[in-house]
């Protein structure tokens, strides 16, 4: 069977076109053909390292009953390490030596000089939160007015689910250079610290009791170490008191301590221990005569 002369033609154009040089890295020259070879391989690395992941390093290491924390962190070096090893084959494949990555530096260094500086920080701070590990996934934390829950760590930057379910997403270089309240980090047992005002007529016996009562009634309170209670200081109206207790469930800690609130009201008014509210007293004078003030005026 003949083959059509304009598809020959076409054949010889897409062959020339193809082999035409792009550039050249350390006198190696880069065609078409060089970067569609070297994004297949760099795309089947990829690929390979989600299937390696997924089907045998997550199953092994659920297996193995690996903490979450730790599992995904081992799961996102696997990747960045595969990834790197992958880009390291692809220049070879395409026939560019390790010297030639040199050049690539360079023109990173210039990129980053000329805007990329977030985006480097960014990474640099991811790669130091796998390793050092101050925050995991499933981590319970405050960053400024933002409290949720992490779910990724990323490259450029971390996924926290707040309260209300909404995905947040910050940059990695803010939980490195910023304070960040980790609920979790170190155990999962954390001490809530509630704040009452009595009035100075109450007996101080039944608070310390009352108070007592409010804390073990509480099923998630823990015994152990025991809730303590303190008078803090003499207020303007109110004798301060803190009732101390711990808990096991650092998620909840809004939940308890609403639940402890209610308690102490309810307590209170059923023992007779009064609440104060802020207390000022208003003296009024009684204002002076405009006889007197005619006889007496005002001296500047």
């Amino acid at each position: 069977m003949l083959v059509p002369q304009y598809l020959k033609d076409l054949v010889d154009f897409l062959a020339k076109l193809f082999r035409i040089t792009l550039f050249q890295i350390h006198q190696t020259p880069v065609t078409l053909v060089s970067v569609f070879m070297f994004a297949s391989v760099l795309a089947g690395f990829f690929i390979a390292s989600l299937v390696f992941n997924r089907w045998i390093f997550r199953r092994f290491l659920i297996r193995l009953q690996v903490e979450e924390g730790l599992r995904y962190t081992m799961l996102r070096i696997s990747h960045y390490v595969i990834l790197a090893v992958g880009a390291v084959f692809a220049l070879q494949f395409v026939g560019i030596d390790l010297g030639g990555l040199a050049v690539i530096f360079g023109l990173l260094s210039v990129g980053i000089g000329f805007g990329l500086q977030n985006v480097a920080s960014n990474f640099v701070s991811g790669v130091i939160l796998l390793f050092e590990r101050p925050i995991v996934i499933g981590d319970r934390i405050t960053v400024g007015d933002l409290e949720g829950d992490v779910t990724a760590i990323k490259m450029r930057a971390t996924t926290i689910q707040s309260l209300d379910n909404i995905s947040i997403i910050v940059p990695n270089s803010d939980f490195i250079s910023g304070k960040v309240v980790n609920w979790s980090h170190g155990g999962q047992m954390i001490r809530l610290q509630i704040d009452v005002g009595v009035s100075y007529g109450s007996d101080i016996d039944l608070v310390f009791r009352a108070l007592r009562e409010i804390a073990a009634s509480n099923s998630s309170v823990l015994t152990n170490p025991k809730p303590d209670i303190l008078l803090t200081s003499f207020g303007d109206s109110a004798l301060n008191m803190r009732l101390r207790v711990w808990i096991d469930d650092p998620k909840m800690h809004h939940n308890i301590r609403s639940d402890l609130n209610c308690a102490i009201v309810r307590k209170f008014r059923e023992v007779g221990i009064e609440i104060p509210f802020p207390q000022r007293e208003l003296h009024v004078r009684s204002p002076l005569a405009i006889s007197q003030l005619e006889k007496e005026p005002i001296q500047p």
